[in-house]
């Protein structure tokens, strides 16, 4: 393990702290709990990726809790009922019984500790809260098994009143530079982030801050064909919500060009920023780097040589992250 990644006993603690404290706007107090326990570590506060849920437990009409896992008391109930759904709904049928959900946001906190691009740790955070989701029972549209139960396709759904207060949950510790050597494609070769990393280190956009002040790394894992073990990467920038897409017609080049790619910089706030949203696959489309790599052909000097590498590299061997 590197020495910069805080060790298990760390992460225990911070998880502990992390779930005790209440959540507030700046999440001031998680900050200090993380630095404090992480004593090398500096984290700052990224961006949050939101609008997503998970399934809750079963309450009462009063709001008395009935289950916490609607899941594990709908297998467990339907077991009790010999497997026999109709007996399970005349059991629970005049029970006014309600679904929740935990509805979510996940909190990303950086924390660079080195030079290279690679060289940070990002701490997920997520925030949750359980609301009222539907009701358990549809008169007019009863389960026929479990998975209608618990996924019905039509639910009888209620207002998303709270059930509960807002709270953390510590998802994870990434050590970024440990993390490469796990992402790979879902064919098994590797993915775009290493190359897409080495470049960043060498391009002028390191000028202008460490690759974590404008970026986080979104981990996906799932398995293969052969349920082995995938881990994918994307990049979501930290400006994301304020960036606007790239505007481009066929006939700039030149000027005109060189205008548009500073001016998406500009909002970016760092030189090189509509190239490394190229291999994000984010607001810059592959047209504009086709059309920059004619300008160089042609003759045109107005990228700084590192800039212009990077494009003629990715002309000759496209990749994306």
């Amino acid at each position: 393990m590197s020495i910069h990644t805080p060790d298990e006993k760390m992460l225990r603690k911070l998880a502990e702290e992390t779930e005790a404290i209440p959540p507030r706007p700046h999440h001031a107090a998680l900050l200090e709990t993380a630095n404090r326990i992480c004593t090398d570590c500096n984290f700052r506060y990224a961006l949050n990726r939101g609008g997503w849920y998970r399934p809750g437990g079963v309450i009462k009409a009063d709001g008395k809790r009935f289950a916490d896992s609607l899941e594990a008391w709908a297998k467990a109930s339907l077991e009790a009922c010999g497997g026999d759904m109709n007996e399970l709904i005349e059991r629970y049928a005049d029970s006014d019984l309600q679904v929740t959900r935990h509805s979510g946001c996940t909190h990303y906190f950086v924390a660079s500790y080195g030079p290279n691009a690679a060289d940070f740790l990002q701490m997920e955070v997520e925030e949750l809260q359980e609301v009222l989701d539907r009701k358990l029972f549809d008169a007019d549209n009863l389960p026929d098994d479990l998975q209608e139960l618990v996924e019905p396709l039509s639910p009888l759904e209620l207002e998303a009143q709270p059930v509960s207060a807002p709270r953390y949950q510590f998802r994870r510790m990434l050590d970024m530079r440990q993390t490469l050597a796990k992402v790979t494609t879902a064919d098994g070769r590797d993915a775009g982030l290493p190359r897409l990393l080495a470049e960043w280190s060498h391009s002028s956009a390191a000028s202008r801050g460490h690759f974590s002040d404008h970026w986080i790394v979104a981990l996906r894992e799932h398995q293969d064909r052969y349920r082995n073990p995938v881990v994918s990467a994307s990049l979501v920038s930290r400006k994301a919500r304020t960036l606007k897409p790239f505007q481009w017609n066929v006939e700039l080049s030149g000027v005109e060009m060189l205008n548009q790619l500073q001016a998406f910089d500009r909002a970016a706030g760092y030189p090189s920023a509509w190239y490394f949203h190229l291999v994000a696959g984010t607001f810059t489309p592959p047209k504009v780097a086709y059309a920059v790599a004619r300008d160089l052909e042609a003759g045109f000097s107005y990228l700084p040589e590192t800039e212009a590498a990077l494009v003629k590299s990715w002309v000759a061997a496209p990749y994306s992250v």
